[in-house]
């Protein structure tokens, strides 16, 4: 079987990690060369991005974009995960908190905010990835990191205590963090629940597929993985500067803005990935190309 090299949409399943979801991927291919984007929680369901093949290169600009979740705030109840797949480590009288009391503190929360990674991510401090250290029963002091809300709107969940939550958000922002945060600054506390994440970019849940309705007829061609950054098409010519690395003259290339710019050729087809460089120049971050 050829080394496909393309973009999948997958539709995640709960009780699935997101390596499961590369390993299947492997099998169904028949390719070691797999790799995803923005790893989901195993209890989380939803949009998940893999790239296959030469594309797995790609993966950082899909990753970077905003992402878009739903999940559901439980209030008066911690965890030591701050999700409902860990043990109660506290518990609060939050009866009297009402719709517009939760949507008042998440209004707080939109705009350039902080987090504490929990240590229940894949974050490494001191060489190791904080879930192995808290699987060994070990916490460690974590550094703040900035993230961004864009968008956070809630809804009465139908449960008491229980709210929906929409979510707009910067990559690498913790929804699980700012439903523990809500909680706290409600005067109590919170975990969540029923994650999942509807959106990576431009890629949204509705042309999402799973796990097992995954093969070669879903597979996005590698252009796919830069929607959302400028594009440039270049003649024969250039094609064949850019499928060698060569460094060149944004004018001459076509392109303005801060970049990145995806490269295609005449019939659409991916050439490169090319970032800023000094003195008005692009220089090439990926070649996908090479034998032009």
């Amino acid at each position: 079987m050829p080394t496909v090299d393309g973009l999948l949409v997958v539709d995640k399943a709960a009780g699935w990690t997101s390596h499961d979801v590369v390993a299947k991927c492997r099998g169904i291919f028949g390719q070691k060369r797999v790799g995803h984007a923005g790893t989901l929680d195993p209890g989380a369901t939803g949009v998940l991005l893999v790239g296959l093949g030469r594309v797995t290169r790609l993966l950082r600009y899909p990753g970077s974009r905003p992402k878009a979740y739903t999940g559901e705030v439980v209030l008066g109840v911690e965890t030591s995960t701050l999700d409902d797949e860990g043990e109660v480590v506290a518990t609060h009288e939050m009866a009297g908190v009402s719709l517009d009391d939760v949507r008042s503190v998440a209004a707080g929360f939109v705009g350039d905010i902080e987090q504490v990674p929990p240590m229940v991510s894949a974050v490494k401090v001191g060489g190791r990835r904080l879930h192995d250290l808290a699987r060994k029963g070990v916490e460690v002091e974590r550094q703040p990191r900035r993230a961004t809300v864009y968008g956070l709107d809630v809804e009465d969940a139908g449960e008491r205590g229980v709210f929906r939550i929409d979510v707009t958000c910067s990559a690498g922002t913790y929804v699980r963090v700012l439903a523990a945060d809500i909680g706290r600054v409600l005067g109590g506390g919170a975990h969540l629940r029923r994650l999942r994440r509807t959106a990576v970019g431009e890629f949204g849940i509705d042309e999402a597929h799973p796990v097992e309705a995954l093969g070669p007829d879903v597979v996005l061609a590698p252009t796919e993985a830069m929607r959302g950054h400028d594009r440039v098409t270049v003649g024969d010519d250039l094609a064949a500067s850019v499928a060698h690395g060569g460094v060149l003259d944004r004018a001459e290339l076509g392109v303005g803005g801060e970049g990145p710019w995806a490269v295609v050729d005449g019939t659409g087809a991916l050439l490169a990935v090319y970032e800023p460089a000094h003195d008005g120049r692009a220089k090439p971050a990926v070649v996908l190309q090479t034998d032009r």
